[in-house]
């Protein structure tokens, strides 16, 4: 493409394409039936208007000026899909709406103009090329801050399902409800040592009346919690074992006659504080 043709031609398809944004905005606000909220509304007509100018300019600018656009433009604007709680698909669909109106106004031009067809070939080469790349970036953006905001909510309800619950000065209760898988197995052990720790507790009861199946790695893991705890001069105290727990232990060849049981929280905090 000759110095002249990208100093007014290129300009010319990107003025021509930036004329028609605050159109292009509204009418894709009408056919998608927005009905967000006044202050939502504000922050996508911001979004469309900020791709659509990084689509213009992306026949006039070099490549790797508008990819590097286009990854903080997908960073923004999945910063508010993951707060608006949007999918992705609504996003992507937005790049595909303007590639269609975007692609159809540098044809126009083209012809008004009278590009040449390598010249035009060129134009439209690089600007699908920023739009596979918006959907790239976007892509990648979402996935990491999906995953990230994922893998914190599960680390919060991971920390939330072992709670270590001081009762008085000395005792502790773990409640545990629900499986407990590897993972939770693990929190497990920490927890309880940990927390018992900091609290300065000499005794933490566990009460599993909230478990609803023990099996061999359950029941070892609950064991080498109590050993670690007694360990650490914490002595342990199991509750809420029903009878086909009870059974289901005994089967798998676990002695249980040297931990302190009782058949409810109730019985074993009475029984402790008589003590």
């Amino acid at each position: 493409m000759s110095v002249n043709m990208e100093n007014t031609k290129t300009r010319d398809i990107a003025d021509a394409i930036l004329k028609l944004k605050e159109t292009m905005v509204d009418q894709r606000a009408m056919d998608n039936n927005d009905n967000y909220s006044s202050t939502i509304s504000k922050d996508i007509k911001v979004w469309r208007h900020n791709l659509i100018d990084i689509y213009a300019n992306s026949i006039i600018n070099d490549l790797e000026t508008s990819y590097e656009n286009l990854k903080n433009w997908g960073e923004q604007a999945v910063n508010l899909l993951i707060d608006l709680d949007l999918p992705l698909d609504i996003a992507i669909e937005e790049i595909r709406n303007y590639r269609d109106r975007i692609g159809e106004i540098i044809k126009n031009e083209a012809e008004k103009q009278e590009l040449s067809y390598t010249d035009f070939y060129e134009v439209l080469s690089r600007f699908n090329s920023v739009v596979d790349r918006a959907v790239h970036w976007l892509s990648i953006s979402y996935s990491r801050k999906y995953y990230t905001r994922i893998h914190a909510a599960e680390s919060v309800a991971l920390e939330l399902s072992v709670p270590v619950i001081k009762v008085t000065d000395t005792i502790g209760i773990l409640p545990l409800v629900g499986d407990i898988d590897t993972k939770r197995a693990h929190e497990l052990m920490d927890k309880a040592l940990v927390k018992g720790s900091q609290l300065g507790l000499d005794h933490i009861i566990l009460d599993l009346s909230g478990v609803p199946i023990i099996d061999t790695m359950v029941a070892d893991r609950i064991f080498k919690v109590i050993d670690a705890l007694g360990l650490s001069g914490i002595s342990a105290t199991l509750t809420g074992i029903r009878p086909e727990i009870a059974q289901t232990m005994t089967n798998l060849g676990i002695n249980i006659s040297t931990i302190p049981i009782y058949s409810s929280l109730h019985i074993a905090m009475k029984t402790l504080q008589n003590h």
